[in-house]
């Protein structure tokens, strides 16, 4: 039987079996930093390529594509298509601008669509390592390599929108701010602070014995909350779920009634009920608001916990990167805390 034991998360001996994991997640900001000061110059270089004349259409290619298209798609003033499959849109051409995430250069999907794009003789502006299979396919003469250090996704998409702002087609995202947004919230979670003031041990505690459902407002958040509910099916091997409002009503709608002698350990998964995570990245849009209010209300009516991740930090990346950090904290917290008899 696996049941959580909260204990754990101030138990140093715990902590220490999850140390690295933990450890990476402290140095989310630090990657950033190195990664941006690997890319400056020859981000400077493709700044300077793209300077002459705004291209008719972005092209964000490769499986890391949707993180951009999160991004992009509110803001890009030229035609912006994220393409995670394999090669290119049939009407790419010289006039089109390419970007591609690869952080660890090694996918021959991503490799064969940069090879594409530097045949058809589109501009092509690639983050990945300089050593790397994506790299060597990217050989061209309108070609820049962002070099990677860190095979790290959130690092390598920040510094691929530092450029695309310093061209015009991006919003601000400045990576200096992005890594302390991530910072904060390392210091927030850190395991040396206690349960108490600790906001990702609180969250893994209200995880413990419920089915999440998480839910984001804005595109980033919506998509943060897909990334969170990931991870904690991966870090625990339960269900959780995010989604569109309308399809998390249903499940907090349906849940049981609650039974203050059930035992959510002895019962099962089955036992456990839904707790309604939000994703608030401080984002003033109507149709969110009215989105929000419709699924808490459902949650007050059905007794179902409603658990609120904030955030203040500066621009909309760095807002994406501090709830994900946070909700990232909280599924390793939570998979410290569950043992098995």
């Amino acid at each position: 039987m696996t049941w959580f034991d909260e204990s754990r998360l101030d138990d140093e001996i715990a902590l220490g079996s999850a140390d690295l994991r933990l450890r990476t997640l402290a140095e989310s900001g630090a990657r950033i930093r190195r990664e941006a000061s690997a890319a400056t110059d020859a981000i400077a270089e493709a700044v300077g390529r793209a300077s002459d004349a705004r291209p008719r259409a972005v092209i964000a290619a490769g499986p890391d594509s949707r993180l951009l298209r999160a991004v992009l798609e509110p803001w890009c003033p030229v035609p912006f298509v994220a393409w995670p499959s394999a090669g290119l849109p049939g009407w790419t051409g010289s006039l089109d601008l390419v970007v591609v995430l690869a952080p660890d250069g090694s996918d021959t999907g991503t490799a064969s669509a940069v090879a594409e794009a530097a045949r058809r003789g589109c501009q092509v502006v690639v983050a990945c390592p300089t050593e790397s299979s994506v790299a060597m396919h990217a050989a061209g003469r309108w070609t820049t390599i962002l070099p990677t250090e860190t095979g790290d996704q959130l690092a390598t998409a920040v510094v691929m929108l530092w450029f695309l702002h310093q061209v015009a087609l991006g919003p601000a995202s400045d990576p200096a701010t992005v890594a302390d947004a991530l910072d904060d919230v390392a210091i927030a979670c850190s395991p040396q602070r206690d349960i108490s003031i600790n906001p990702a041990k609180m969250l893994a505690i209200s995880l413990a014995d419920a089915a999440p459902v998480v839910w984001g407002g804005s595109v980033l958040a919506a998509r943060a909350a897909r990334r969170v509910a990931e991870l904690i099916r991966r870090t625990s091997g339960r269900t959780a779920v995010a989604g569109d409002a309308e399809h998390l009503l249903p499940v907090i709608e349906a849940a049981r009634p609650r039974n203050v002698f059930a035992d959510p350990y002895a019962d099962g998964s089955g036992g456990r009920r839904p707790v309604l995570i939000v994703l608030d990245d401080g984002a003033d849009d109507p149709v969110a608001r009215e989105q929000r209010d419709r699924l808490e209300e459902a949650a007050r009516a059905g007794e179902v916990r409603v658990e609120a991740v904030t955030t203040e930090a500066d621009g909309e990346v760095a807002r994406y990167a501090s709830l994900l950090l946070s909700g990232t904290y909280a599924a390793e917290y939570l998979r410290l805390g569950l043992v098995e008899d």
